[in-house]
């Protein structure tokens, strides 16, 4: 029988409330805690949410010894601050994407979790979508022979305000850290990491990246196109392709309900999934109350060394397309 965890929320904003709607579903989850910068703010989330307590201030949440975990939501730039935080007060974490801003802030948090032996997980729900585990498991089988390509597509028309977080380069602006990194996962749990890799970058007048053109190649030949944008509306799916067939993530490939499954000499078939409890981040925080209830510091589904990878690729695509983010680099 799972035990009951006390969860924080670091950050009242609009993930925070998606987040927190699917873990009141959990009846091993209690929502105890909100803190955000001001009091007023914790204390107006905390009341909609239902939380018991609220804390117009980080410092003061992390000190309260009734805090297991902690849902960090606060935007990419304070990520590795919130997570350093939160692990030298020994509560475990389970922090929003991007992870951070860069691989060294990445390492430092990696570092702080096992020098304190306190759990830490990136917030990547894609990964425990059933959909995508079927995927996994068609790529592992061999079915469809080798894996050849993927091809990955995420974007949306979102209006242009250079006041908003989406193209403020301080605060992590821009496709790729917020919606690219979705195309970029999807090849990293496909293949590894590339051999190589070339950008072509479109920018606004804030200085960050609107839409991003992403190709790999990788060390046995197989290759990944990838593409985020704020400019255009896209179909939002994954494609793999392989030597005898291809499986489809359909629409919206970050937790779709449908798997379109083709084999050459038969007919294409879709698959489809039930509609679980939530919207599908109910199972990424079961996950991490089922990984602390059997004493584990990470989750061997989502290994910290997988964020690793995942943020020094970003750092290389940053690299090749010109993308700064002058406060962090």
């Amino acid at each position: 029988m799972s035990k009951t965890y006390n969860w924080a929320i670091l950050g009242c904003g609009k993930i925070a409330r998606k987040f927190v709607g699917d873990l009141k579903l959990l009846p091993n989850a209690r929502l105890y805690a909100a803190a955000a910068r001001s009091l007023e703010n914790a204390q107006n989330f905390a009341s909609e949410m239902g939380f018991e307590k609220a804390y117009g201030g980080y410092e003061e949440m992390v000190n309260d010894p009734e805090v297991d975990v902690v849902y960090i939501a606060s935007p990419h730039s304070h990520h590795c601050e919130h997570t350093l935080l939160c692990l030298n007060h020994q509560k475990a974490v389970l922090c929003e994407k991007a992870f951070a801003m860069n691989s060294r802030e990445v390492n430092l948090m990696i570092e702080a979790a096992r020098k304190n032996n306190t759990f830490l997980m990136e917030a990547f729900w894609t990964r425990f979508q059933p959909s995508f585990q079927k995927v996994m498991e068609i790529i592992r089988s061999g079915e469809l022979g080798t894996l050849k390509m993927v091809r990955a597509d995420f974007a949306f028309n979102a209006e242009y305000n250079p006041d908003k977080r989406l193209y403020n380069v301080d605060l992590g602006g821009g496709s790729l850290l917020d919606i690219g990194i979705y195309p970029v996962f999807m090849s990293l749990t496909a293949f590894g990491k590339p051999s190589e890799i070339k950008t072509m970058a479109q920018f606004c007048p804030t200085g960050a990246e609107e839409t991003i053109l992403m190709s790999f190649r990788y060390p046995g030949g197989e290759v990944a196109s990838l593409v985020s944008s704020f400019a255009s509306h896209s179909s939002t799916q994954t494609e793999y392709s392989f030597e005898n067939g291809f499986v489809r993530l359909n629409r919206r490939f970050n937790c779709p309900t449908s798997v379109t499954y083709w084999k050459a000499g038969e007919e294409e078939r879709i698959i489809t999934f039930e509609k679980g409890i939530g919207a599908g981040y109910e199972l990424e925080a079961a996950h991490v109350m089922e990984c602390l209830d059997n004493g584990k510091t990470e989750s061997e589904l989502l290994p910290l060394s997988h964020s690793a990878d995942l943020m020094e690729i970003l750092d290389w695509v940053r690299k090749d397309a010109g993308i700064a983010f002058p406060k962090h680099d």
